[in-house]
This record gives C-alpha cells, sequence and structure tokens, in this order.
C-alpha cells in the first residue's frame, strides 16, 4: 500500500498522528486477536465435549430403542428456543437461553409407566443438541473475527506502520537537504557580499 504524502510540515505531522494511532492500536489489537484464538480453542473444544455428550446419551438410551415405537412423536415439540446475544472480546455472540417444550397431555394412568422419563430424555438430548450447535456457531463466529483482527494486525505491523515510518523519513530527509542547500545558498550569497564590498572598499 503506497502512502500518499507531500513533502512538507502538514503533511509531516498528519503521518505522525496516523504512525502514533497504529502503534498505540497494535498492542490492543494483538490481545484482542490472542483472547478471540483463545476463545474459539474453547468453543470449539465445548462444541466437540457437548456432542460427545449427545452421543453418549443417545447410546444409554439404545436399550430403550424398542419401547420409542410406543412413543407418541407429538407428545413432546420444541414451542420456542431463547437465544440472547453476548459479547467475547467485543464480539457477539449468541448464547443459548431457555428452552420451552409444548407438552402433549397424556393420561400418567392408561400411558406406559416410562413416558415421563421419555420426556425428560428428549429434554435432555435437545438441550444438548442446541447447546453443541451454539457453541460450533459461537467458534465460527469468533474465528471469522479473529482472521480479520489478524488481518488488521498484519496490515498494520508489515504495511502501514513501516510505510508511515519510511514516508516521515523520506520527509525529514527532503527537508533536512532544503534546509541545508537554503543555507550553502545563503553563504554563498554572504560570501558574495562581503566580496562586492571588498572591491568596493579597494
Amino acid at each position: 500500500m503506497a502512502i500518499k504524502f507531500q513533502y512538507n510540515k502538514t503533511s509531516l505531522n498528519n503521518l505522525g498522528k496516523s504512525l502514533k494511532m497504529r502503534q498505540n492500536a497494535l498492542p490492543t489489537l494483538k490481545n484482542k486477536e490472542s483472547a478471540l484464538r483463545l476463545a474459539v480453542g474453547q468453543y470449539k473444544a465445548e462444541a466437540l465435549k457437548t456432542a460427545a455428550e449427545l452421543e453418549d446419551a443417545m447410546r444409554r438410551c439404545d436399550y430403550m430403542a424398542a419401547l420409542w415405537n410406543e412413543f407418541k412423536p407429538d407428545l413432546i415439540s420444541i414451542e420456542d428456543v431463547e437465544l440472547t446475544t453476548g459479547k467475547i472480546a467485543g464480539v457477539k455472540v449468541p448464547q443459548l437461553g431457555q428452552i420451552r417444550y409444548a407438552i402433549a397431555p397424556f393420561n400418567a394412568f392408561q400411558a406406559p409407566a416410562w413416558y415421563a422419563d421419555g420426556v425428560a430424555i428428549l429434554k435432555d438430548l435437545t438441550r444438548l443438541g442446541l447447546q453443541s450447535e451454539v457453541y460450533q456457531e459461537r467458534a465460527r463466529i469468533l474465528e471469522f473475527a479473529r482472521k480479520k483482527t489478524t488481518q488488521k494486525v498484519n496490515l498494520y505491523e508489515k504495511v502501514q506502520i513501516p510505510g508511515y515510518q519510511e514516508a516521515i523519513r523520506k520527509i525529514k530527509r527532503f527537508m533536512e537537504d532544503e534546509e541545508n542547500l537554503s543555507k550553502a545558498a545563503q553563504k554563498i550569497v554572504k560570501s558574495r557580499h562581503e566580496a562586492e564590498e571588498a572591491e568596493e572598499g579597494l
């Protein structure tokens, strides 16, 4: 990225401000990047752990496989899933809130005795499944934010900060050269005046 500048004090001051802003922002961006990297790892692990818990819970229900044929599919359904928004390192992520179920009334005396347990098992399985999905979504959002932050860190660190420093160096060098030329020109003019005065004095 080529930095546009002019060889004057205004441009030098503007570049100095831009450079300082980026140098001050860089540590914060690096901290955000490492916090996001940590959070991504954590939520990926949480998603895997919850998925494994779900698999385990489903395996524990294998012995009931024949009984599920008796279970009415419309007995329980998810009415509403409450998703709230939280922030991790300044990034908005979903949080699983309350899960509301609609349970159809059934006669506890006429229905199989295990229906109540079946409802509890299905609640537990859906909660684990939804929690795993929320963790996966969190990890995806945070990974995207981490990539963006890494790009910004690299842009500041490898492109913009060195670019501004180089531009400032060029302007300072130019201004020093101009000042030296001006001083040299003044000396030449002064020595000419002195020579002319000396000639007039003779």
